[in-house]
């Protein structure tokens, strides 16, 4: 039985931890009622051993096993690296 992991994408909210980074991942859902397109978001911890993400990145995690109580998610790339503080900033709102 193979079962292939999800992957989510997101920004970089916290990387204060040691190995662990905070990823805020942001899908649009449709309100059921107004048929309004709204935006939801979700913090997922990941482990990322060689603690090589920096606040503002964008990445790309994978579900694993779990490392810990809250960390079941591991660093798979890191897309774009980010380049001014306006896009840190950007990120963390």
């Amino acid at each position: 039985m193979s079962t292939n992991p999800r992957q989510l994408t997101g920004v970089v909210i916290s990387d204060k931890a040691d190995k662990t980074i905070t990823v805020k991942v942001e899908r649009k859902v449709k309100h059921p009622t107004y048929s309004k397109i709204m935006k939801r978001s979700t913090k997922v911890h990941a482990h990322d051993e060689a603690n090589a993400a920096r606040i503002g990145d964008v990445v790309t995690v994978q579900e694993c096993k779990p490392y810990s109580k809250s960390k079941t998610w591991k660093l798979l790339s890191e897309d774009e690296a980010a380049s001014s503080e306006e896009e840190i900033q950007e990120g963390l709102s």
